[in-house]
């Protein structure tokens, strides 16, 4: 198949639409569903994702996308019972796989975001994983293959219409790349910069010099996820998964900002008083998500006012204060931070200490990397120049 009609493109008055080869076939092959123009676009970035984090780690790995940028990307480590919970896996009755915890990360550390999502695989979809995904509001996946058990699975979501991609693993694109905006062709060497090359991390400018393996393994983690992060971004990771990704601000410190605010609401959601919240049985997942996000913000008494609080809640629980927020989010420790250019100002690593970020790796090159360095002095935060800049557009 060199060629695949689409329902429309961006938006349903874009007709007619298409993807299709110059050269060859196409290297996918849709098993369900009618996948549309950004579907695909989300698909094709996910899946580069996914198959770098595998290709770097060793692990199985998946990606939650949302409008072209990732809400959420994870390699397979097993979950605690706390992310279990968090993540709303803990009902399950079988046992989770290690392509089944990627997922579950990927899918839950921004479930506000990863609502709708489309997500990628790097290994064949097993049927714990689409057990999970079944469960979940999703558009569509894209996997090496699937079993026999998860297809079936899959097949009966949303009504029968999921999508479900296929693509084969060994697809290699040309490397030279283009896009056509407004009638004129780009043209530019696809980035195949290598994310896992140990010489990103000799140049360490500031006094601590020393990264854990597993420092470095999240620091990859999150310069392969910004590697497919719509520019500027910046990427909070934890633990062998992203945990806030700030995408596409026209601002170093408003990408630091949101990606930390993102990072502390997962961490909050791991708050003994948060996972005691008292909801109402049948609640759905979704109405959850979304009440334990007001209730952790500043905007809380939107879901405690009297005739609110009753909807969701069996009985009115206490507030969540500012003072108990900031205490536990001081909690946080060990986080990794990756930028896809440089920082500018130190008011960046002002903002990532506050989340619990202890390991930077960023282009460097700045006038000001001097300031960069010394506040990161001062936080005793190790810092890596990788000299290699990431934007994606």
């Amino acid at each position: 198949m060199k060629e695949l009609a689409l329902k429309y493109g961006c938006n349903p008055n874009q007709k007619p639409a298409r993807i299709f080869m110059e050269k060859g076939e196409l290297p996918i092959e849709v098993l369900n569903g009618r996948p549309g123009y950004i579907n695909f676009l989300d698909a094709f970035n996910s899946w580069q994702l996914v198959k770098e984090l595998k290709a770097a780690t060793g692990m199985p790995s998946a990606a939650s996308f949302k409008h072209v940028s990732p809400a959420g990307a994870a390699i397979g480590l097993p979950l605690s019972d706390t992310l279990k919970k968090i993540y709303f896996v803990d009902d399950i009755d079988f046992e989770l796989t290690p392509l089944a915890n990627a997922y579950a990360r990927a899918r839950g550390a921004d479930r506000m975001c990863s609502y709708g999502d489309f997500c990628a695989l790097s290994d064949t979809c097993d049927e714990a994983t689409a057990k999970l995904i079944h469960r979940e509001v999703s558009d569509g996946v894209i996997a090496p293959d699937y079993t026999p058990e998860a297809l079936a699975i899959l097949k009966t979501k949303r009504k029968g219409n999921y999508t479900i991609i296929k693509i084969d693993p060994d697809y290699k694109p040309e490397p030279i790349e283009r896009k056509q905006v407004f009638g004129i062709w780009f043209e530019q060497l696809r980035n195949e910069v290598n994310l896992a090359d140990p010489k990103l991390f000799e140049d360490i400018p500031t006094k601590n010099k020393t990264f854990s393996a597993e420092a470095k393994r999240d620091l990859i983690i999150s310069l392969i996820t910004l590697k497919y992060t719509q520019s500027n971004s910046v990427c909070y990771v934890k633990d062998g998964q992203a945990i806030g990704i700030g995408a596409g601000q026209q601002s170093r410190i408003h990408c630091t900002r949101l990606a930390g605010q993102k990072a502390d609401e997962w961490w909050l959601r791991q708050c003994p008083k948060v996972m005691s919240l008292p909801f109402k049985p049948g609640i759905r997942r979704a109405d959850r998500d979304n009440t334990i996000n007001v209730y952790i913000g500043d905007e809380y008494e939107d879901v405690l006012r009297d005739g609110e609080w009753q909807k969701v809640f069996t009985e009115k629980p206490e507030p969540l204060t500012r003072e108990e927020r900031k205490a536990w989010i001081a909690k946080n420790t060990g986080v990794a931070l990756g930028s896809d250019a440089f920082f500018p100002f130190g008011d960046n690593i002002e903002r990532a200490h506050k989340s619990g970020v202890e390991y930077i790796a960023q282009a460097g090159g700045s006038i000001r990397d001097d300031n960069v360095i010394e506040t990161c002095d001062k936080y005793d935060i190790a810092m890596a120049f990788t000299h290699v800049r990431l934007f994606h557009h």
